[in-house]
């Protein structure tokens, strides 16, 4: 029988965690869509996993047998994921936005030139992940903004903060103004992620810092293309201040603000893998010249 992984660390989760609504906000997807890829296994097995509660999510004496067995699975399976990549030379670094990442290709670029043996993947991964690859399997270690959920499980490295503005249409009546108030901001629609991200949500519509007034969201976005469109719409995002360098658009401004806290940008990979030369090597590189940039 043939078992995808993602289901089994899906079912991970949810054992942990006793709820599908905690599980999804860890993998950062829909809990409909969770739902569905737990009953998958469960018809894949032949067997019920869990037995569903107004409280959560019980696991059965089948699923408690299959929890005790999981993560010596899982964990096998990324040591030989991990130890194919050694094998290739294949280092995969995972990021967001182009803001973040600033000048990693030229670290690369060097990294190639010291270790032509190696070959580095920078992979862009969309909103609905903030972990940039990492809580899905999917990079090495990745360049992100925190804080997002799950980042207490692994190791996470600050670099540097940058300021965060508001990206506004450029009809709107503050578009002229040098520097906006947040408090301005309030009754505006924003432009949020997608609910499962969480903190990283909260972070971006700066959901702390608005004396309790509520958050008016006007379209949920997880690509920049789609949240530049949103804005040139009729809506506002906060940003990076780095975002008017790297993302543009003709009806788009962005602006500082004053009344909000900083972004702030990490280096994070998972923790407990096997230590790889090569890639502490080129994240210490990436550390110096983004910490410095």
């Amino acid at each position: 029988m043939d078992v995808d992984t993602r289901l089994l660390r899906y079912f991970a989760a949810v054992a942990e965690e006793g709820t599908l609504t905690g599980a999804a906000q860890r993998l950062f997807v829909s809990q409909p869509a969770l739902t569905k890829q737990i009953r998958r296994l469960e018809d894949d097995l032949g067997v019920r996993l869990f037995a569903r509660s107004r409280s959560g999510m019980a696991l059965t004496e089948a699923g408690r047998e299959l929890a005790s067995r999981v993560h010596a699975l899982l964990d096998g399976w990324d040591e030989a994921v991990q130890a194919t990549g050694r094998a290739a030379r294949v280092l995969r670094l995972g990021f967001l936005d182009a803001g973040a990442v600033g000048a990693v290709p030229e670290v690369i670029a060097e990294f190639r030139q010291a270790q032509p043996e190696w070959r580095v993947e920078l992979r862009q991964f969309d909103w609905s992940d903030p972990s940039a690859g990492l809580a899905r399997g999917e990079a090495d270690a990745a360049v992100v903004r925190l804080p997002f959920p799950g980042q207490e499980r692994l190791t996470v490295r600050e670099l540097f903060v940058e300021e965060r503005g508001v990206l506004l249409p450029a009809r709107h009546p503050l578009a002229h103004s040098e520097t906006v108030e947040f408090w301005e901001l309030w009754d505006e629609p924003f432009v949020a992620a997608g609910a499962e991200t969480g903190a990283w949500r909260e972070h971006w519509l700066a959901a702390e810092e608005r004396d309790g007034h509520p958050v008016r969201v006007g379209a949920v976005t997880s690509r920049p293309d789609e949240w530049l469109g949103a804005v040139a719409g009729g809506c506002v995002a906060l940003a990076p201040a780095s975002a008017a360098r790297f993302y543009s658009h003709p009806d788009v401004v962005f602006r500082p603000v004053r009344g909000v806290s900083p972004s702030r940008v990490g280096l994070a990979r998972p923790r407990g893998r096997t230590p790889e030369a090569a890639l502490d090597q080129f994240l210490e590189a990436i550390a110096r010249q983004l910490s410095r940039s």
